[in-house]
């Protein structure tokens, strides 16, 4: 692999807590794909780890409680032929899910009053469009 996966600012992924499953994958390589174990399921102990911080913990098993089966996230990868470009392929889909997860909520939006210069004009070019749709009839009113 190349180097540890960066969550977010100095978390990472500890490698010893990655289990790794590789089986044979369908799509493209043809008697390739009947010989080699190309697929590769990814787990990663979200409940048990120690690696993220608490904060950050208890928020991504919040976020992600509809993935996770007993607290570990799954996740697979098959595009390539090679065991080792899937694997890379599924600790970026990994590292981006957890980075997801444990991004701090939005700042809650602060409702502001609409001016009323832009209220004036929405109103002036909605008469103008009725007035147009009305001179299209050939009805005098």
């Amino acid at each position: 692999m190349s180097g540890p996966y960066v969550i977010r600012g100095s978390v990472s992924l500890p490698e010893a807590e990655l289990m790794w499953r590789f089986s044979r994958s369908s799509g493209p390589g043809g008697q390739h794909v009947n010989t080699s174990d190309s697929q590769v399921e990814l787990r990663f102990d979200l409940a048990a780890t120690a690696a993220l911080p608490q904060v950050w913990k208890e928020r991504a098993l919040q976020r992600l409680e509809n993935r996770l089966v007993d607290g570990v996230v799954v996740v697979r990868a098959s595009e390539h032929r090679s065991q080792w470009r899937n694997r890379e392929t599924a600790l970026v889909r990994l590292a981006s899910l957890l980075a997801e997860a444990t991004a701090p909520p939005p700042k809650p939006r602060r409702r502001t009053k609409i001016p009323r210069g832009i209220n004036e004009r929405r109103l002036r070019e909605k008469k103008q469009r009725g007035e147009t749709k009305r001179g299209r009839s050939g009805r005098d009113w």
